[in-house]
């Protein structure tokens, strides 16, 4: 434990010393990476929070949804969920509230536990899967907020670490060639604070890469949740219209 802490403290004191031997090219880009750092820790614990929620809610829904037997059932619970597939099933009951004459506003205060008997027609039905979709197309849209900056960091943090390197070996050497000697004492400070950039680099991306996997398998999760419920929805709507016949 006494070696580990020793051991630590002076891996600090090292990258202290590399940071202060650096330009101020190679600093800039070592606060930049260092800002960028905070910015992607802050979308990964965001976005895990909201997906965690996401989920949970959405497969809570879904054992609801299965338990009815009609579509309208959960009309009146679905306010207390507020999960992407929840929203789905609002945008279908509210294009079926449409074709079936029933205003929004009374069946939210009321309720209905089942369809009027009105026979849909095809096209009616198809209008009420492209809402669905629609609506399942716009839930992405929100739960993929952010993503994109994840993955924009993963890609570039490396590149500006390899930057910040190359640029701080040229000038070491540059340094070696004005002052004409070859020491190693000569070029050590500018090497280890250019590699130090390629260090904060990888210190940034290999998180992100991380976190970024975690969340875009979560998301994909909660889109299959998705575009099953849409199947559900449709097949019971199906059914109950052949009920009609």
């Amino acid at each position: 434990m006494i070696y580990f802490s020793y051991t630590t403290i002076a891996s600090a004191g090292d990258a202290l010393y590399a940071f202060k031997t650096s330009d101020i090219v190679g600093q800039s880009i070592i606060v930049f990476l260092f800002l960028g750092s905070i910015l992607t820790w802050t979308i990964m614990v965001e976005k895990a929070l909201a997906l965690r929620d996401a989920k949970r809610s959405s497969l809570d829904f879904i054992r609801m949804f299965r338990d009815e037997n009609s579509v309208m059932q959960l009309l009146s619970r679905v306010e207390n969920n507020k999960g992407p597939v929840a929203n789905v099933y609002q945008s279908g009951v509210a294009e079926l509230l449409v074709f079936y004459d029933i205003p929004a506003e009374f069946a939210a205060q009321h309720g209905t536990s089942r369809y009027p008997d009105k026979k849909l027609s095809t096209a009616e039905i198809e209008a009420v899967r492209s809402s669905l979709e629609r609506s399942v197309s716009d839930q992405i849209l929100q739960i993929e907020d952010k993503i994109g900056l994840l993955a924009t960091a993963v890609s570039v943090a490396p590149f500006f670490g390899l930057f910040g390197t190359v640029w701080g070996v040229m000038v070491a050497f540059c340094g070696m060639a004005v002052n004409g000697s070859s020491a190693i004492s000569a070029i050590a400070p500018g090497v280890s604070g250019a590699l130090l950039t390629t260090v904060v680099g990888l210190l940034v991306a290999i998180p992100s890469l991380i976190g970024y996997n975690l969340l875009t398998n979560t998301i994909r999760q909660v889109t299959v949740y998705m575009d099953n419920f849409v199947e559900e929805f449709m097949a019971k709507i199906k059914l109950d219209q052949h009920k009609l016949q």
